[in-house]
């Protein structure tokens, strides 16, 4: 991306667009996986679903290479793209809890932590992963598991709606009765069909959580795994494990 076209985007759209020369820059590109060095020629934080449209209409009509950031978490820093743009979904940070009928909708460019706080409030809460910082986006269309799988299914089984922004910059709703093609797609038929702004869940009633941790020599896991293979499928459903191998 040349000069004359970053300030054209500037101009374009509503909110900020960081470029490599601006103060801000590495701030901006910054991502968990700190072995990431990915440079690209534009970010564009997004406060809104129209920013998204807005954002994404331009790249496609500039022909520029695209990637999406939620939580900022991806381990191959698929949330960059070199000498691309990068639709910053952080702004987007928010959860709102309705109680009665046991759902949350949440931001595009929530945290796990966001999520478990907002809805712990009500005593309830959605499987999602075992670290805070996680992006909920990324996760739930990546599948998603952590304690309370067993009991209540992966992430994205309890996706019950997605506002998507398609590559064409229009907006839908996908759902079980909205778009019923893209819900399915969205829910393991693969990726790149659209931007999430935001996904809306299923809670259940859920306590206190317990975790521990276990440690066994290295030269032990085939005889530990042996065992767990065993016990797990005769456990509770509210008993969850999962294993971390360092050598």
């Amino acid at each position: 991306m040349d000069t004359a076209t970053l300030e054209d985007m500037r101009t374009a759209l509503r909110g900020p667009v960081i470029g490599p020369q601006d103060a801000g820059y590495d701030q901006a590109r910054k991502i968990y996986n700190a072995m990431i060095d990915k440079r690209p020629a534009a970010l564009v934080p997004c406060a809104d679903a129209a920013d998204v449209m807005a954002a994404v209409t331009y790249v496609r009509d500039h022909g520029l290479e695209l990637a999406v950031r939620g939580g900022g978490h991806s381990g191959p820093g698929l949330c960059l793209v070199d000498d691309g743009v990068t639709i910053d979904l952080s702004p987007m940070r928010w959860v709102r809890v309705d109680p009665e009928a046991r759902t949350a909708e949440v931001g595009g460019g929530s945290h796990l932590g966001d999520l478990d706080h907002a809805t712990q409030a009500f005593g309830l809460a959605t499987p999602t992963g075992i670290i805070s910082m996680t992006g909920v986006g990324g996760l739930t269309l990546g599948g998603g598991h952590g304690y309370l799988t067993r009991k209540y299914g992966l992430t994205v089984d309890n996706l019950i709606a997605a506002d998507v922004v398609l590559a064409d910059g229009g907006f839908v709703t996908a759902s079980e009765t909205e778009h019923p093609d893209l819900f399915w797609a969205l829910r393991g038929g693969g990726g790149n069909f659209g931007i999430a702004t935001s996904l809306t869940y299923r809670l259940h009633p859920v306590g206190t959580v317990g975790a521990g941790v276990t440690v066994w020599p290295v030269e032990s896991t085939r005889e530990v795994l042996a065992w767990y293979r065993e016990f797990l499928p005769q456990a509770p459903d509210d008993v969850y494990g999962f294993f971390t191998v360092l050598v």
